[in-house]
């Protein structure tokens, strides 16, 4: 009974199911590192690579003049998936990245999933080997494709993949081809199946190009005021805030508790899970709120899932469950803003940041407290 308590206390648990929302949410997850924030931003973007993709997205008409709609999220959502931003190396002021980032050896082994052997074509200039083809840098470009995309973005005179800008401009340039609509979804599914010939890898990466892109755009809030605005500034204000399975009170951040089921483990980090969160920002109005996600959708005016997301308004609280319909497994909440985004603290390893309201599964409608 101890532990089924410890479990319920909090929340934000990624459900188990084969939807392709869940492959998005956890597939991407697995480092533990996913999320997003405001305004151009990206709470796990390391700033020097977050400039390299903005350059990029600027540069890439001198090289591509027909290509429209390449925005720095497209950039984001491929190295997010290729790299994790380069999370974990150096990335000097210049951009290049220290010690360089190689893939598995493509000898067709099986090992990394390779099954496939690739001749070596640089005779180990970038891929650091003569033995055979391995993908580089932050963008895991094979040799041969980076001789034919390469640009030289950091002003050195020198292409080169192991640097942020330049592998940033080739991935925008290799991405635009002969002079895509990114705007299009069809063609940016199409860019992105040429970058990895995998259905698997598209949906992982337009699902994290969908959450920088909302991120990027912000919440509109100037039509919301009174206890609504208060509630939703209180939440904005943390975003970049740690999450923490168990974290958050009334008062504002706090340790959280040990275990997920997966094992993480919030004892030593001082920050907010989503229940958490709900609470905090909703104390700032003088609403107590109950400490779980499934307790708190019994609070106020709840909002069947069956009406659709269209209904929500901003200060509703967001619920999201194993099985919709049945609160019981209510496993997560959000606080919705407007313009189909809520603040998010989705899982460990993430901050608190903006999130599409679609980034979570088994929406289960939301509750108006206000």
């Amino acid at each position: 009974m101890t532990a089924l308590l410890l479990f319920t206390a909090v929340c934000c648990a990624a459900p188990v199911s084969s939807a392709l929302s869940v492959f998005v949410a956890l597939k991407t997850g697995g480092q533990d590192s996913g999320g997003i924030a405001d305004a151009g931003t990206a709470a796990d973007i390391p700033a020097r690579m977050l400039a390299a993709y903005k350059k990029a997205a600027q540069k890439v008409g001198k090289y591509v003049p027909t290509c429209r709609g390449m925005r720095w999220p497209v950039l984001a959502g491929i190295a997010k998936v290729e790299s994790n931003h380069a999370i974990g190396r150096n990335v000097a002021g210049n951009g290049d990245i220290r010690p360089r980032i190689y893939g598995v050896l493509l000898n067709g082994s099986g090992a990394g999933g390779n099954t496939t052997a690739f001749a070596d074509t640089d005779g180990g200039k970038w891929d650091g080997t003569a033995s055979g083809e391995r993908a580089v840098g932050p963008f895991q470009f094979l040799p041969s494709t980076w001789e034919g995309v390469g640009k030289d973005a950091s002003g050195d005179k020198r292409a080169d993949p192991h640097n942020a800008d330049d592998a940033a401009l080739g991935a925008a340039v290799y991405l635009c081809g002969n002079g895509r609509d990114l705007t299009k979804r069809a063609q940016l599914k199409a860019a992105i199946l040429q970058y990895n010939h995998s259905n698997e890898y598209v949906a992982n990466v337009l699902g994290w190009i969908d959450q920088y892109t909302a991120a990027a755009k912000g919440p509109d809030l100037k039509n919301v005021s009174g206890k609504v605005r208060t509630v939703i500034e209180a939440a904005l204000a943390q975003k970049g805030v740690p999450y923490s399975w168990g974290g958050g009170n009334a008062n504002g951040t706090s340790y959280g508790i040990c275990c997920t089921r997966s094992g993480k483990n919030g004892v030593n980090i001082k920050g907010f899970d989503c229940s958490g969160l709900a609470l905090y920002a909703y104390a700032k109005v003088g609403v107590r709120l109950p400490r779980t996600a499934d307790a708190q959708a019994g609070v106020g005016r709840r909002i069947p899932a069956g009406l659709g997301k269209n209904v929500l308004k901003p200060g509703d609280l967001v619920f999201y469950a194993y099985a919709p319909g049945l609160d019981s497994t209510i496993y997560h909440v959000g606080i919705y803003v407007g313009g189909g985004q809520m603040v998010n603290a989705a899982r460990p390893g993430t901050r608190v940041r903006l999130d599409a309201v679609d980034a979570m599964p088994g929406y289960a409608g939301g509750a108006r407290l206000l």
